[in-house]
């Protein structure tokens, strides 16, 4: 799965200009954004029994989780993009970190948290 960010960003400056949403693109509605479309995301398995990727076999599932992903990733790329941060370079700082907090040998097949 490779997304090409700065293509989709082009493309999320154009849609947002030629419809003059620009003005609307704050960092607190574009947080807002992301987290109701997440919440969006959620409620699709809020009643779901099993938990398991199994349940994405349901196309129609599948189909409505993809236009949720889809809409929190259109927001963060937007959000990031407005706030000149490089997505790509920021989650392999992450990675980094967590690797730091969760060190393998200390935390495999563990669900605690590093302050634990």
């Amino acid at each position: 799965m490779m997304i090409d960010n700065q293509a989709l960003c082009e493309e999320l400056k154009a849609f947002a200009a030629e419809r003059d949403w620009e003005q609307f693109h704050t960092p607190k509605n574009l947080a807002a954004s992301i987290s109701i479309e997440a919440a969006e995301l959620l409620e699709l398995f809020q009643w779901s029994r099993g938990q398991q990727w199994g349940e994405l076999q349901d196309p129609k599932l599948k189909n409505r989780t993809a236009e949720e992903l889809a809409d929190i990733l259109l927001y963060l790329i937007r959000f990031a993009d407005l706030a000149g941060i490089d997505l790509e370079q920021a989650a392999r700082q992450k990675m980094l970190a967590n690797a730091a907090k969760y060190p393998a040998a200390e935390f495999k097949g563990s669900d605690r948290k590093y302050n634990e």
